[in-house]
């Protein structure tokens, strides 16, 4: 041992100080009055960057297992012995050391001695303090962990087939009903292509016309040269004009196609159920309806153009060659089968490269739609850092999948070309050697080498035809997909619902979300509630409260059981009449971007002013008379521009405009103040007026005292109990008072949440799937150097902490 470990051991601040052990396990005695005697500080596997870095951040344990010199007492001691302590961490189970080298096998059993009695030290006097560092994954977490994702979209489209020749038809056949605009683009393309395949052979004829020396009569195809110069030109303008057409054809063809491939998607999307929502991310969506469409669009149009006209080209040109000089067409054949290949495996390399770049753009746009529509939350925790670097993290990978398309393209292109040009070159020296021999001449020689540019050309653009085309394919499998899906809640099907009065009963109801089957929300859940009754549903959090709403609604069908109204099963009756009788008023009131009349009409769009205006007036909506454009003033994008108690008077209205058999009112007053909760009750009130059927489900006294009847839910997905308020408010022994005792107590609930019983996948379930490649890298990139330099026997040593 040093003796500058000696002094440090003795050092008088020792025993007041807060030792650290450092990565390089020699202990550093830092301020001690940044801590009190006996706190510990200790190294936690995990930590990075410099030593500086990690003493100005220190994570401090404090406990009265052992004093500093204890600890440093065994230190010594485990040092002298031959064995050198890494670092040591404080967990749950007690101090964990490190053994870097022993020199006898001994020396290894002093340090577990040394550990045990940290352990046992640590054990005796943290008793009765809670040491716990993680939350134990209860049961339920376990079911949960179960989850199915068979509504869930695939990323790169791969779910319904493989890309072949059907599937490459089935992208061409998306611009059938363009199929006549198409044709007349097709004929502007053969004329302009016709055009641009006689220059060649017209210079060929002039070269020999100018070698044959001094002609009296010069004609070319019976013309004079000024009546051939003159046609020529003419045919060069309608040839032009012939493109201009097919160019702006297809344009237009094209954004056509875009068009209705997006309205015919968001109509399929739309018509999705609530399983579907749940398993898939917004931000997915809304990449396939933008730019995957844009991508079809294109490849059907413009692309499809481009590739007709190489191939018209390239056959006339490879025709007029043959006619020309079979030799030298033969000679040029031998390019053909590498470039065939190669644009073969290309094609396929770049599909499905195209289609992880696609996925990724999904993944980049839902980061951006979710962490852009949370900005304030965000901000409040000061998380603009952290979202940037993750938004950027996943443009670096779109990056790199983009440099690898550029490589792959710059290497095709490269060789190919690089073999055009010795092709011609071949020909160019065998071509020579025919016109000295007079084999040809020097006009037919010219036409050829022309003819086999446009030929070589062709080809390229043949292939850039079918790469773009492979992309077109890559993205047309991510439309396909949602195109195909079919809901399990069909909107249109069934018996259509003239009247939605009538008692409700849930009979032996039994519900588990499909993204979550292994957790049961309700198992035999049996009740009914009265027609025309206000009926107030209560119980613990995640008991199911929103998910009896959610089964009204057919958001989604039963696992088992029946829920009727007046007699009639549910399961039975045309979903869009049976929401049209329903009405909803949620604790988040949903606004979109537009004027306070077109939110309150949503429900009932032809509705006439005068009845907006009523509505308004008896929810209380008073507040618009003080705004400068009255009913006409916008909300903002989720009703931004009003506040809580606003936006919750306009659902009220709007749920009042619609005048449903079936009322839902989902924790309506929980999020306002007293003020805008008196006003927004005063508006309730309108509502329970009526000869509808009132649901409300809540924890608000006030609301529950409202009530007819009360129906407590629990947590094992039944009914606890059921009746008036005073009945169940009389018994203390009830589950409502107790509820009601520990709500009005602060406390929580005494039952555990059922946190697990969500209906989606959540945000950061999602996101773990989109960014777990490319983690490993990551942090080995940021990797202590201490670390990587560090033994064998370091490098094996456990997690501590």
């Amino acid at each position: 041992m040093s003796s500058g470990t000696l002094r440090r051991l003795l050092h008088p601040r020792l025993t007041d100080g807060v030792v650290r052990i450092g990565l390089n396990a020699t202990p550093r005695v830092l301020n001690p009055s940044l801590t009190k005697p006996g706190d510990i500080l200790l190294p936690f596997r995990g930590l990075h960057g410099s030593s500086n870095a990690r003493a100005s951040n220190p994570r401090i344990i404090t406990s009265q297992a052992f004093s500093t010199a204890e600890y440093y007492s065994r230190w010594v001691s485990a040092r002298t012995t031959g064995c050198s302590l890494q670092a040591g961490a404080l967990g749950p189970r007690g101090l964990h050391t490190t053994q870097r080298s022993c020199r006898q096998e001994p020396q290894t059993q002093v340090e577990e001695g040394i550990k045990q009695t940290a352990k046992q030290d640590l054990a005796s006097s943290t008793k009765g303090i809670d040491t716990e560092l993680e939350f134990h994954k209860s049961e339920k977490a376990a079911k949960a962990a179960e989850i199915n994702l068979s509504a869930k979209l695939s990323k790169e489209g791969k779910g319904q087939s493989k890309a072949g020749l059907g599937e490459i038809w089935r992208l061409i056949k998306v611009a059938r009903p363009e199929l006549r605009w198409l044709g007349i683009a097709f004929v502007f393309l053969v004329i302009s292509s016709s055009v641009t395949m006689s220059i060649p052979f017209s210079v060929g004829r002039i070269l020999d016309l100018a070698t044959k020396g001094d002609v009296e009569d010069i004609r070319l195809f019976g013309l004079t040269l000024n009546q051939f110069f003159v046609g020529l030109g003419t045919i060069l303008t309608l040839g032009a004009m012939a493109n201009f057409g097919r160019v702006v054809l297809l344009r237009i063809v094209g954004e056509r196609v875009v068009a209705r491939l997006r309205s015919q998607l968001y109509r399929r999307t739309y018509v999705q159920d609530a399983e579907f929502f749940d398993a898939n991310r917004v931000g997915d969506l809304i990449s396939r309806l933008s730019s995957d469409t844009v991508i079809v669009g294109k490849s059907v149009t413009q692309n499809l153009s481009d590739g007709l006209r190489a191939l018209f080209s390239g056959g006339a040109g490879f025709a007029i060659m043959i006619w020309t000089s079979p030799k030298l067409t033969g000679l040029l054949l031998l390019m053909f089968p590498p470039v065939a290949i190669g644009a073969f495996f290309y094609g396929r390399t770049i599909r499905n490269v195209s289609r992880s770049i696609q996925k990724n753009l999904g993944t980049l746009t839902k980061i951006a739609e979710e962490r852009l529509g949370n900005i304030k939350t965000s901000q409040a925790f000061v998380g603009e850092v952290q979202e940037i670097g993750r938004y950027n993290k996943q443009i670096r990978k779109i990056f790199a999948l983009g440099r690898k398309e550029s490589l792959i393209a710059a290497t095709f292109f490269a060789s190919t070309g690089w073999a055009g040009n010795m092709t011609i070159l071949a020909m160019l020296i065998v071509g020579g050697s025919f016109v000295r021999s007079g084999a040809m001449s020097l006009g037919d020689l010219t036409s050829f080498m022309m003819y086999t540019a446009f030929a070589g050309s062709s080809l390229f653009g043949l292939s850039g035809f079918y790469s773009e085309l492979m992309k077109g394919v890559g993205a047309a499998s991510r439309l396909f997909e949602l195109q195909d899906r079919r809901p399990g809640i069909h909107q249109t099907v069934g018996k259509p619902v003239k009247s939605a009065q009538g008692p409700i009963t849930f009979e032996n109801v039994s519900f588990a979300y499909p993204t979550r089957p292994a957790v049961k929300i309700f198992n035999g859940l049996s009740f009914e509630i009265p027609s025309g009754s206000n009926v107030c549903v209560v119980g613990p959090s995640g008991g199911g409260k929103s998910t009896v709403a959610s089964l009204l609604l057919r958001f989604y069908n039963p696992t088992s059981g029946s829920i009727k109204i007046n007699g009639t099963d549910i399961s039975g009756m045309n979903v869009k009449s049976l929401r049209r009788r329903i009405g909803m008023v949620s604790q988040e009131p949903v606004l979109f971007s537009g004027t306070i009349a077109e939110n309150i009409a949503y429900g009932k769009p032809s509705a006439p002013r005068a009845e907006i205006i009523a509505a308004a007036r008896r929810a209380n909506c008073n507040f618009i008379s003080d705004l400068p454009e009255g009913l006409e003033t916008q909300v903002g994008s989720r009703g931004s521009q009003l506040s809580g108690g606003q936006k919750q008077r306009i659902a009220i209205a709007r749920a009042l405009l619609k005048n449903p058999d079936i009322l839902i009112l989902d924790e309506a007053t929980s999020a306002l103040d007293a003020e805008s909760e008196t006003l927004v009750n005063e508006a309730l009130a309108q509502l329970l007026r009526g000869q509808n059927t009132t649901i409300s489900i809540a924890h608000r006294l006030s609301t529950i005292k409202r009530s007819d009847q009360i129906i407590v839910l629990n947590n094992e997905g039944k009914v606890a109990e059921i009746g008036s308020y005073p009945e169940l408010a009389a018994n203390p022994e009830s589950a409502f008072s107790k509820l009601m005792e520990w709500q009005m107590s602060g406390g929580e609930i005494p039952e555990k949440p059922n946190a697990a019983a969500r209906a989606h996948i959540t945000e950061a379930e999602e996101l773990q799937m989109d960014l777990e490649e490319g983690v490993e890298e990551e942090e080995n990139e940021t990797e202590d150097p201490s670390e990587k330099e560090a033994s064998p026997g370091e490098k094996e040593k456990p997690k501590q902490g």
